[in-house]
């Protein structure tokens, strides 16, 4: 029996994606004019599935069943960004969009620790009894 339900441990790793894209940006932001740097970004669905695979617990009640495999250790989510235009020195990073990502990532990481935030304010209330 778990004492907490598995919010916390998606609130985490929402926490976790949200600082891995901001360092992400930021190195970008950092080589913007940097000759021949390339952009890179966060893959959600890469991120996603590594989390999906390290949670997930599988049995074969029958040796015709498929095997369960997950990818061989945890891929890293930052990936290249594609399909990209490059500036004149070979730079792929558009600051703009960087930017944009960056106040979009913000608003991300705020919803979610008041999110979790609340979880702990709702359990507080509850070990206090209501009062």
């Amino acid at each position: 029996m778990e004492l907490f339900s598995n919010t916390f441990q998606s609130l985490e790793n929402a926490l976790n994606y949200s600082n891995t894209k901001q360092k992400v940006i930021s190195q970008n932001i950092a080589n913007s004019d940097t000759p021949n740097y390339k952009a890179k970004e966060v893959d959600k669905t890469r991120s996603f599935k590594a989390e999906l695979g390290s949670s997930l617990k599988s049995y074969r009640t029958d040796e015709r069943h498929y095997a369960f495999k997950s990818e061989g250790g945890h891929a890293s989510p930052i990936v290249f960004q594609k399909n990209v235009q490059y500036n004149n020195n070979g730079n792929s990073v558009d600051i703009d969009k960087e930017m944009t990502d960056l106040a979009a990532n913000q608003i991300y990481y705020n919803a979610v620790s008041d999110r979790l935030s609340g979880k702990f304010q709702s359990l507080e209330n509850v070990i206090r009894g209501g009062k």
